[in-house]
């Protein structure tokens, strides 16, 4: 836009275009030096966080005892967030303070830190994405605090946490800096923080892999050519992947509703709750369902082959964990649940197991956090781009048919999946 006053005043366009320049460059240098600064502090503390839940799931591994410390583990968990005073709101809270609707206190980042590692420590089946977006958010909230950033830079760099965070425990900067932009807001990117974010991302994944911190990458085999009937079958399986979706969400939702009713006491619901995982966990023998589940992934996808139900079992156990009060997130999970049934699924319908699990994957993903283009960028930063077209057809079926369900009570879905018409209602 033409500043007309002082064109009229004998200044010229000249001198407007000079200091619309100086602004945009003084807005970039400014974007720079934050955005290398928050990948930087985030990647560090990042990567303190993913050595320290390897320990901690190591030290579980060789000392299985340590599970049926489950419900000591919860008692000090629901201590330590009543100590402070105040009930965290945890990844929801983030999604506010990009909204201008709340703050992420500085002390959520060493609370979510301490006890996500007694979670995963004590065999709870919990990811570790939710503490890490929770942890990004409240150091880059902090961070723009101390530097008196204004309202909206605010949002900008606790984006910019949310998105070096995801980057260094994952590995997948282009997925981390796009979700930080997409997940707040279904329909609407935030634009303006494309820039910080992918620079944020980038710095947080060197880093973190400059400590030894590398992406698991699987090798996805067996991949067809596309045809007409296996595009069908990726099409079925898309549309389970999206049922399941909905189902986790549901389940999430009614179990906090049923546990918060029936056990109001937070520290009987977290015992008591812990008592039923640890009877269930022996009634199946096996522990591969404690954690996130990244051994259930990759053993679907590189070997072709789950436990039977193993979606359901893992599924279950990370409903029960996360709404009894432990720590942690649900998409290493949702990761998990998606591998296993695309795995059955491939087997049962005849497509590679290996192929269906990676698609299954990226699809209940989707369906649970409304985030296709970040659904995308995953299945092609930890598969390749060998199996693009069945990852397309596997993320774009379960993000129409998955509704408007969410891991997320605070996301908003801004434009309806349908109808290119404007809704702006919140997740379910």
């Amino acid at each position: 836009m033409i500043d007309w006053e002082n064109y009229h005043n004998g200044e010229g366009f000249v001198p407007y275009y000079e200091r619309r320049f100086r602004k945009d460059a003084g807005s970039f240098v400014k974007w720079l030096f934050l955005a290398f600064l928050t990948g930087f502090v985030v990647g560090g503390v990042s990567s303190a966080f993913s050595f320290v839940l390897t320990k901690v799931t190591t030290f579980r591994t060789e000392h299985l005892w340590v599970f049926f410390l489950l419900p000591v583990a919860g008692v000090v968990i629901v201590f330590l967030y009543r100590w402070i005073g105040k009930e965290d709101g945890g990844t929801n809270q983030v999604f506010s303070t990009v909204k201008a609707r709340d703050e992420v206190p500085f002390r959520s980042a060493p609370l979510i830190f301490i006890t996500t590692a007694l979670t995963h420590l004590a065999g709870g089946s919990a990811g570790r994405e939710g503490a890490a977006i929770q942890l990004g958010g409240s150091i880059g909230n902090q961070l723009g605090r101390w530097l008196k950033l204004d309202e909206e830079d605010m949002h900008v760099i606790v984006m910019c946490g949310m998105s070096a965070a995801f980057s260094a425990l994952f590995g997948t900067p282009m997925a981390a800096a796009v979700f930080a932009l997409e997940v707040v807001s279904v329909g609407v990117m935030y634009y303006t923080a494309l820039m910080p974010c992918m620079i944020s991302s980038l710095i947080a994944s060197n880093f973190a892999a400059s400590l030894g911190i590398h992406p698991e990458l699987f090798h996805v085999t067996g991949i067809p050519e596309l045809t007409l009937v296996d595009g069908f079958k990726m099409g079925v399986i898309a549309l389970c992947c999206a049922l399941l979706s909905t189902i986790f969400c549901i389940a999430l939702k009614q179990t906090n509703v049923l546990l918060q009713k029936y056990l109001k006491n937070p520290y009987i619901r977290i015992v008591g709750v812990s008592i039923v995982i640890i009877v269930l966990t022996c009634c199946l023998r096996t522990t591969e369902y404690m954690g996130a589940g990244t051994n259930i992934i990759e053993q679907a996808i590189e070997q072709g082959e789950v436990s039977n139900f193993a979606f359901f079992w893992k599924m279950l156990l990370t409903v029960l964990t996360m709404r009894a009060g432990f720590r942690g997130g649900e998409i290493v999970p949702s990761f998990c649940i998606g591998a296993a049934l695309g795995c059955e699924l491939g087997h049962f319908i005849g497509i590679s197991p290996s192929l269906c699990a990676a698609a299954g994957m990226v699809a209940v993903f989707c369906g649970v956090t409304n985030c296709p283009i970040t659904s995308i960028l995953i299945a092609f930063e930890l598969f390749g781009f060998e199996g693009v077209s069945y990852y397309l057809i596997a993320v774009s079926i379960s993000y129409a048919v998955s509704g408007y369900y969410s891991l997320y009570k605070d996301q908003t879905i801004v434009y309806s999946k349908y109808k290119a018409k404007y809704v702006n209602k919140h997740t379910r």
